[in-house]
């Protein structure tokens, strides 16, 4: 029974009950049962009177006033009867409750709504400390008071003069003899990232693209300026420091005495050339040196191998007619003379141009040969009085520097292919060596009694004859000489002396005392190289060997 119809039945009850006039007995229990179970009755009734006509009804009309019910229901209270189907109406108007979604949701669609929840400053500091990474400097415990005040004598020990930053420096501050035993510890013993408290690093949250007020890896990369940073200090006299490291042909020692070292203008690929008819190729590292080629040439033993400037071509030559050039692009030999109109039996002594131009062969009767480095043909010939014993090029190969048995300096204009001055050099009877710095203000010049005479080229040129230094320290005839990229070290042989090599310190004009040193044989020393940034020196000696050192001084291969 339906609850409308309850409310009318009780209605009747009420109202018949009044017009009795039993006030007592609406109340008490006995009405009430009474009336509980004519409710009863009137149910049974109700329910056997729907009964009877639908059985009096037909079941078409049945059918259809049920499923009427069942839509009015599904519409109310959802699908009560039937599950969902796909694409129907009423399961199209009711889904099905997600056991995943949230329980309740935050209406945000009014704009004009204030979120009026309080906020506190408190708060919003404690968020911005947690942002921000605050660095602190670390203070020292305690302060040594005496250390201010102290000075320290850095001459009087020998082995704390490396810390002069000035020849004739003596005394520092203890403070700043602690900062220099630092920086020297810096120096010898490279940085390691890992161990810095105090660096900065980066946040997890920054993005790649994103760079800090003193720039990180975007900067570096966007840039070509160089990341080894060159050092602005003077190299100081007295003590070189340096050290010995593994052999550069350790690999394949050669069987003959060595007569060319070279390094390329990469720095890393080095030459080793001698009288066992072999070229070599090496991959200087410091500690491993592969050997990357070797080269019998069966005819030819080698006196000198040089790479053209450029790095493209490597030149050689021996006590023949001819010579050969390399080529490392292509690894390809070309055999090149005899020279027309030149009856030279022996190319054995030339230079190579730094513009890469010219090479020039020391001839016969005082005469120099000048080649074409890319014809590989004769285009001239310059004429001295007596012998000519040695070669140097100058003023980026514009001109040339000779000397021989007269024991004069001549030099050479070869655009115009004239000699422009011709003096004599001091002290020297024969000259059988000669070196040019890389920016061409220094000479030096080398003569059989072993004196070598350092001259500043522009004061020579003006007629000054006096050398800025002789070097009197070789006893027999100079062999090879050089100067460092940055003409601070010039470094002198003797091959007929053992351990005959001395390196020069250019500024002081004196010998580095510690070299070679009391552990270390030179052997019998026939060539020598430094390689582009001075980081590394070359010796080869007689014994077959090509020996490798360190220049601490310099950071750059």
């Amino acid at each position: 029974m339906s609850l409308i119809s309850q409310n009318a039945q009780k209605r009747r009850l009420e109202e018949s009950g009044a017009d009795d006039g039993n006030d007592e007995g609406i109340g008490s229990t006995v009405a009430i049962n009474g009336e509980v179970g004519k409710e009863g009755k009137l149910k049974n009734q109700n329910k056997e009177r729907k009964k009877k006509k639908r059985s009096k009804m037909p079941e078409a009309q049945q059918n259809k006033e049920e499923e009427e019910m069942r839509q009015l229901e599904s519409s109310l209270f959802g699908s009560l009867y039937t599950p969902l189907e796909f694409g129907s109406e009423v399961g199209a108007a009711v889904a099905a409750p997600d056991r995943d979604a949230p329980l309740f949701f935050t209406d945000r669609s009014a704009a004009d709504v204030v979120d009026d929840l309080p906020i506190y400053e408190e708060d919003l500091a404690h968020d911005d400390e947690e942002d921000e990474v605050i660095v602190k400097e670390r203070k020292p415990v305690w302060v040594d008071e005496e250390e201010e005040t102290a000075e320290v004598d850095i001459v009087k020990v020998a082995r704390l003069r490396k810390l002069r930053k000035e020849a004739d420096e003596h005394l520092i501050s203890g403070k700043e003899y602690e900062a220099r035993l630092r920086g020297q510890h810096a120096k010898l013993n490279p940085f390691t990232g890992w161990a810095d408290m105090d660096r900065k690093t980066t946040l997890p949250g920054t993005s790649d693209g994103e760079s800090d007020d003193e720039g990180g890896v975007d900067d570096i990369l966007q840039n070509n300026d160089e990341l080894v940073v060159k050092g602005t200090v003077k190299l100081l006299p007295g003590m070189l420091e340096f050290s010995r490291l593994v052999d550069a042909n350790i690999q394949d020692p050669s069987n003959g005495p060595i007569n060319s070292v070279q390094f390329h203008r990469n720095g890393q690929l080095m030459l080793a050339a001698g009288l066992d008819k072999h070229l070599r190729f090496f991959q200087i590292d410091g500690k491993r040196n592969p050997k990357i080629q070797s080269i019998f040439i069966g005819d030819c033993p080698v006196l000198k191998a040089s790479f053209l400037p450029d790095g493209s071509e490597v030149i050689l030559s021996g006590r023949r007619k001819f010579f050969y050039s390399f080529d490392l692009v292509n690894a390809a030999f070309s055999k090149i003379g005899p020279l027309t109109g030149r009856e030279e039996k022996s190319l054995e002594s030339f230079e190579i141009s730094p513009d890469s131009k010219t090479i020039a062969f020391v001839g016969n009767e005082g005469y120099i040969l000048l080649i074409s480095a890319k014809t590989k043909q004769l285009i001239g010939t310059l004429k001295m009085n007596g012998s000519v014993r040695s070669l140097a090029f100058a003023d980026g190969g514009n001109q040339l520097l000779s000397s021989g048995g007269d024991g004069h300096v001549y030099h050479w204009d070869l655009g115009t292919r004239k000699c422009i001055h011709k003096a004599m050099d001091d002290g020297s009877l024969a000259g059988v060596s000669l070196c040019t710095s890389r920016d061409s203000s220094l000479f030096a010049t080398g003569s059989t009694s072993g004196i070598v005479n350092v001259y500043k080229r522009d004061d020579f040129l003006g007629g000054k004859r006096k050398p800025l230094k002789t070097i009197e320290n070789l006893t027999t005839d100079v062999g090879e000489m050089k100067f460092n990229h940055d003409a601070q070290i010039l470094a002198i042989t003797s091959r007929k002396e053992r351990n005959g090599m001395r390196l020069v310190h250019v500024p002081s004009f004196t010998v580095f005392q510690n070299w070679p040193g009391p552990r270390f044989s030179l052997h019998y020393p026939r060539c020598l190289d430094f390689s582009p940034g001075s980081g590394f020196l070359s010796v080869g000696h007689a014994g077959g060997k090509v020996l490798l050192y360190k220049l601490h001084h310099y950071q750059n291969a």
